[in-house]
């Protein structure tokens, strides 16, 4: 799993680190059932606190996406269908609902704002 941290980056440390883990399993980078790095390994091979990894590590859990298993480490989880595509499907939602809201605030019309869109799903 490859992590880069970007310190000009307005995000968190902990959500970089948990935004390119998430991207990583649902794009099939990262196998089903795969160890992930220990908390204390990520934390060293990133320069980062321990407190930092343990967040995201916990966040990641706690959506579903990894899974800890007591004595071994933390390990992708087993792939379920429908909640994989309940998570994308408010993600979408999310990122939608944003763009409609900086669309008309940019003075766009509902017309505009769909024709973006169409453009968008065709490339």
């Amino acid at each position: 799993m490859k992590i880069t941290i970007k310190n000009k980056s307005e995000l968190p440390i902990y959500e970089q680190i948990k935004e390119q883990m998430r991207t990583q399993i649902l794009s099939g980078d990262v196998d089903e059932n795969e160890q992930l790095p220990s908390i204390r390994q990520l934390a060293r091979d990133l320069k980062i606190s321990v407190i930092t990894t343990t967040r995201a590590y916990n966040d990641l859990a706690d959506e579903g996406f990894i899974i800890s298993v007591a004595g071994k480490g933390y390990f992708v989880a087993p792939r379920d269908n429908d909640l994989m595509r309940e998570r994308m499907l408010y993600e979408m939602e999310d990122g939608l609902q944003k763009a409609v809201t900086n669309g008309r605030n940019a003075g766009l019309t509902d017309d505009e704002i769909i024709a973006a869109l169409k453009r968008f799903m065709e490339d």
